[in-house]
């Protein structure tokens, strides 16, 4: 009778499978996606609308650190930023008028986008695709702009990330693009070393803007995007790619990363929650330079949710009031965005009681690197946002 009942009981669980399965695929589900999705994603911020992590958590863009020595050339890095006379500056708000926000827009295509191909102006740095880019992809800066034209889309169904730079979509597979770049969010892996990517330092744009659901959750739990005027001809890891335009060292380089001081701080009075929160995140994460523009513009989504007031309390934090640091004890490869956690052995070992060497001019990842004669990618001025 037991082995009848335990029969019994094996054949409704599987008929039970069964039909859960069928409903799915009866939604223009795949099995072997419903399998792929089975249980947790293990990985940093989810994008909002998604399932998917801004990459693992153990990646540099979600590592904290608080912990780890100042740069040897942060004072002259930041005298070159002009940090002893400039304020930090959103690079996204209100725009007025009924004009599209400022900021990059991005988009959580269908579980089923159609896929074009996209013509490159820098084919050879760039990911050949197919693209899910249409006519409804947000543009930034709008339909019309002139300006850096990034597209970015976010597959929910494999958490694929796709960015453009320079996008302009047209019909029957003759879209343009100055690069793209193809990320797997579940994946630490870089782009290879001297690729750009739809920034100019070879990172990806997304996992490092200012996103108003984070803020407004209490919860900015990722390193954020800036720019800086001039650059060095060399870079840092996590970054791929330069696009300096002097060979001086007291010039900084893309990659570099900046953490707001643990003493800074402003009263709930000139500073509420939202701005907070975005400070917190520069005490415990930290900025990565990542492309040319405006001194000490940082990222952000183009969103009709962010009022004035939220962005122009940001505006607050001198730029004087940050460090450079020097991350180079929390790269586990030279081509992994994996990075060594605080509290871990690992870490423990690579970054504690000594700091890391200095960075040298020509140093990438350790190894010497003979600056480019040309530059590829994205190299415009950014800073599209009034004072």
């Amino acid at each position: 009778m037991w082995c009848e009942r335990s029969r019994f009981v094996r054949t409704v669980v599987l008929l039970g499978l069964v039909v859960v399965l069928c409903v799915i695929g009866a939604e223009g589900g795949v099995v072997a996606r419903v399998q792929a999705h089975a249980g947790p994603v293990v990985g940093g911020p989810r994008f909002p609308g998604t399932a998917c992590p801004a990459f693992p958590a153990d990646n540099v863009w979600n590592t904290p650190v608080t912990g780890l020595p100042v740069d040897g050339r942060s004072a002259v890095w930041l005298g070159h930023m002009a940090a002893g006379s400039t304020f930090l500056h959103p690079d996204y708000g209100p725009a007025g008028g009924g004009a599209p926000p400022y900021g990059i827009p991005w988009q959580v295509t269908s579980r089923h986008p159609k896929f074009v191909r996209v013509h490159f102006r820098y084919a050879g740095q760039s990911d050949r695709g197919p693209y899910p880019f249409s006519a409804r992809t947000p543009i930034e800066g709008g339909a019309d702009a002139t300006g850096d034209r990034h597209a970015l889309m976010v597959d929910p169904a494999t958490c694929v990330l796709y960015e453009l730079y320079d996008a302009h979509y047209r019909p029957n597979d003759s879209s343009t693009a100055g690069s793209g770049a193809i990320w797997n969010l579940r994946s630490d892996r870089l782009r290879p070393a001297g690729w750009t990517s739809a920034d100019a330092a070879g990172l990806p744009i997304l996992p490092g803007l200012v996103n108003y659901d984070e803020v407004k959750s209490g919860h900015l739990d990722h390193a954020i995007r800036f720019t800086a005027q001039t650059t060095s001809t060399s870079y840092l890891w996590p970054a791929r790619h330069q696009a300096g335009s002097t060979t001086n060292p007291n010039y900084p380089p893309m990659g570099a990363r900046f953490r707001l001081k643990a003493g800074f701080t402003l009263p709930q009075s000139r500073c509420a929650r939202p701005c907070q929160v975005v400070i917190q995140a520069m005490k415990t994460y930290g900025l990565i330079l990542a492309d040319n523009g405006s001194n000490w513009y940082f990222g952000g989504t183009a969103d009709r949710r962010w009022t004035d007031t939220m962005v122009d309390q940001l505006k607050q934090i001198p730029a004087n009031a940050f460090q450079a640091v020097n991350e180079r004890c929390l790269m586990v490869s030279p081509n992994s965005g994996e990075a060594r956690q605080p509290g871990t052995s690992a870490y423990n070992s690579a970054c504690s009681g000594r700091a890391p060497r200095d960075h040298s001019t020509s140093a990438v990842n350790g190894a010497h690197h003979t600056p480019a004669t040309t530059t590829f990618g994205p190299v415009a001025l950014r800073g599209r946002r009034a004072q």
